[in-house]
């Protein structure tokens, strides 16, 4: 890896940290921190290629649970923000359902796996059981539109990227 590699992967990774961060500064940053932390390291999975584009996830989100004073933002991007690294793989596949599906089965899995830890570490199940189920399912079908929202917003970035931007930084 060149030393220009390294320096975009690591300015990238501290900008995505700092996106992060923000989840603990301003309250809605909460959603927002995380991908607007994905969308800071497309450039890093473009240019440089996946096993950095890991690596500088992996830093990002152990950065952000060290230093944030709300975790969950940094909760959110640990699970969900790999994702980027997995979605051109998905993109390839030549069935526009199983593309649909495998996209909706990570968002569950992500999903059912991140609220399940929490309810499980901070004992909320009798508060989420006392919610009526219709709500826990639109809440669910609301995650799941804003995931595959989140699906075309990053494929428009790293097209915007590879087209427009690209050749501003790259000269």
């Amino acid at each position: 890896m060149s030393s220009r590699h390294m320096a975009l992967c690591g300015v990238l990774t501290a900008l995505a940290v700092m996106f992060l961060l923000l989840g603990g500064v301003i309250p809605a940053a909460m959603l927002c921190g995380p991908v607007l932390a994905m969308a800071a390291l497309l450039p890093v999975l473009e240019e440089i290629g996946p096993k950095a584009a890991g690596t500088a996830y992996a830093a990002a989100s152990i950065l952000a649970l060290l230093l944030s004073a709300d975790p969950e933002s940094g909760l959110v991007y640990l699970f969900f923000g790999w994702y980027p690294i997995l979605r051109p793989k998905i993109a390839g596949l030549s069935s526009r359902l199983l593309r649909l599906g495998l996209r909706l089965a990570v968002c569950n899995a992500a999903i059912f796996l991140l609220y399940g830890l929490l309810l499980h570490f901070l004992g909320l199940t009798d508060d989420v059981e006392a919610a009526p189920r219709l709500l826990r399912v639109l809440l669910l079908l609301m995650g799941n539109g804003l995931f595959l929202l989140l699906d075309r917003v990053l494929a428009r970035l790293t097209s915007l990227w590879n087209q427009r931007l690209r050749q501003r930084f790259f000269r």
